[in-house]
């Protein structure tokens, strides 16, 4: 008899470990880490979609929402924005920590886990690469990114327009 495969969600499949203040653990604070789509989602009724970033593939295939390098804060993920660190991370510390809003690779990442959380974040990818995930990225696109690109348009044609002509 073929024995049924029993589907683990990604919480269940990766806990959160004990929270530790160690150079290791701390540099991984540095990086911002993923949430699940489930995740991102609640994070976005939160009220915390304007200081996420959009991360696009390599290959350009699928996009995954993650908390926001300081800089780049509802827009791409830009890699010289990478060095300010996640724009949750204040003065040594996780905003979101404690909040229910925490993204599941940073609860999970550990120094006694060491090299686990490539597997972590290779589920987190495929959980971003279906359907919903896809969807996701679109709504937070429409209603964070273009809107904020719309803005930048519309205060440069008042500029323009309120300038002395010559």
């Amino acid at each position: 008899m073929k024995r049924k495969k029993q589907y683990r969600s990604l919480t269940e499949k990766y806990p959160p470990s004990e929270p530790c203040d160690c150079e290791t653990c701390r540099s991984y604070c540095a990086r911002p880490g993923w949430w699940t789509v489930e995740e991102a989602s609640q994070a976005i009724k939160a009220g915390y979609g304007h200081r996420m970033m959009l991360e696009i593939s390599p290959e350009m295939t699928f996009g995954v929402l993650s908390p926001a390098f300081k800089g780049c804060e509802g827009y791409y993920a830009l890699q010289e924005y990478a060095k300010n660190g996640c724009n949750f991370f204040i003065n040594g510390l996780c905003e979101l920590h404690g909040t229910g809003y925490e993204p599941l690779e940073c609860r999970y990442c550990h120094h006694l886990r060491k090299g686990l959380g490539q597997k972590c974040h290779a589920d987190i990818e495929k959980n971003w690469r279906m359907p919903a995930g896809q969807a996701l990225v679109k709504y937070w696109f429409k209603t964070y990114l273009a809107a904020k690109q719309q803005n930048r348009i519309n205060t440069a044609n008042t500029v323009l327009a309120e300038r002395p002509k010559e």
